[in-house]
C-alpha cells in the first residue's frame, strides 16, 4: 500500500477547527510515511497533548529539556502562517531525520488520515484516545476562547466567528457538529479498525485512573522497553503536575512568531469527571448523548466513548 492508501468507505471527519485555515488534512496525504512512524490520533482537547509527550519521553528514556512538544511530534495538519503551502510542509516533514522513530499529532481519523493496515508495506502505528464527549464540551470552549487576537489578525479573521462569551451561546453556534463529528465521527471510524495489531485505542478516563499502567501499556504496544532506571523520571515527566509546571513546552506550535494560545491554554485541568461543574447542562446532554446514539450504530462504541474501560474485540 502506497502513501496515498485507500481509505475505509464513509469513514471521514471533520478536521478540529471547520473552516480555520491553520488546519489543512490535505497535507498528510503528502507525506511519505516511514516503516516505525507513530501517530497520535486524537480529537480536540481529548489528551492528545499528554499523548504526544508520553510517547516522547517513552522513545528518548525520559527528557526534561526539550523546547517545544511540537518540535519532537509535529501535528499534521497544522500550516504555521498564511502563504505556506501543503506541498511545502510535506517536504519538511519528509526531510526530519531517520535516527529515531517519528511521531505525529493529528486530530483527524482514517478517511483524513492516511491509514496503513498492519501487514500492507508502510509499518505505522496509530494511538487514538477518545474523552466523553461532555468533557470534551466543557474543555472546548475556553480553549477556543484562549487563542490569541494576533493569531486571528495574522489570519484576517475575526475571533467572533469561533469564540463566545460562555458555553450555552458556544453549544448553541459552534459546539453542535463538532461534537457530532470530532467526537462521535471519530469514534465511527475508527471502531471497526480497534482489532487491527498496529491501533491502540485508549480513553482519557482510564488514563487518569490509571496513568503509570496507561504508560506502560503504550511502552508494550510500541516496542519500547524503558530500563527500571528510566521508568521514575517517565512517570514524572509525563505527569500533568509537571506539565503543568513546563507549560511553554506544550504551547509552541513553532508558528509565525505570534503566538497561537494564551499562556496556560494548552494544559488546563486534565480532569475526568467534571463536565457539569464546568457548565455542562442536562440539556445539553441529552443533546450529546442523542448525537452518539445517531452516528454510533454499535451501542459498545457508544458506551466506551463515554465511560472508557476495556475495548471490545481490542485484546489489549
Amino acid at each position: 500500500m502506497n502513501k496515498h492508501s485507500a481509505m475505509p468507505a464513509g469513514q471521514a471527519a471533520r478536521p478540529e477547527e471547520p473552516g480555520v485555515p491553520w488546519v489543512n488534512p490535505e497535507i498528510q496525504h503528502l507525506v511519505a510515511w516511514r516503516d516505525g512512524d507513530i501517530v497520535v490520533s486524537v480529537p480536540v482537547k481529548s489528551g492528545t497533548t499528554w499523548m504526544m509527550n508520553i510517547v516522547h519521553q517513552l522513545r528518548s528514556g525520559g527528557d526534561p529539556d526539550f523546547e517545544s512538544i511540537y518540535a519532537e511530534v509535529p501535528w499534521l495538519e497544522f500550516v504555521p502562517k498564511p502563504g505556506v503551502t501543503p506541498v511545502e510542509l510535506a517536504a519538511g516533514i519528509d526531510a526530519m531525520p531517520d535516527h529515531r522513530r517519528r511521531g505525529f499529532k493529528t486530530h483527524s481519523p482514517p478517511g483524513p488520515l492516511p491509514f496503513h493496515a498492519a501487514g500492507s508495506g508502510t509499518e505505522v502505528s496509530y494511538i487514538v484516545v477518545v474523552r466523553n464527549p461532555e468533557e470534551v464540551l466543557a474543555s472546548m470552549h475556553p480553549f477556543i476562547n484562549s487563542h490569541t487576537d494576533a493569531w486571528f489578525e495574522l489570519w484576517k479573521l475575526d475571533k467572533a466567528m469561533v469564540a463566545a462569551p460562555d458555553l450555552a451561546t458556544f453549544f448553541e453556534n459552534m459546539a453542535r457538529p463538532m461534537i457530532r463529528d470530532v467526537v462521535f465521527g471519530f469514534v465511527a471510524a475508527w471502531w471497526p479498525l480497534r482489532h487491527e495489531p498496529n491501533v491502540l485505542l485508549m480513553h482519557f478516563q482510564d488514563m487518569k485512573r490509571d496513568h503509570e499502567g496507561s504508560v506502560r501499556r503504550v511502552s508494550e504496544f510500541l516496542g519500547y522497553e524503558p530500563a527500571d532506571s528510566e521508568w521514575p523520571v517517565i512517570l514524572d515527566y509525563t505527569s500533568f503536575p509537571w506539565m503543568k509546571r513546563h507549560g511553554p513546552k506544550f504551547e509552541g506550535f513553532l508558528a509565525s512568531g505570534e503566538p497561537l494560545l494564551d499562556p496556560g491554554a494548552m494544559v488546563r485541568k486534565g480532569k475526568a469527571g467534571s463536565a457539569r461543574e464546568d457548565g455542562v447542562t442536562p440539556q445539553m446532554a441529552a443533546e450529546i448523548r442523542r448525537f452518539g446514539n445517531e452516528v454510533l450504530s454499535d451501542g459498545a462504541a457508544l458506551e466506551w466513548t463515554y465511560s472508557g474501560g476495556p475495548v471490545p474485540g481490542q485484546g489489549r
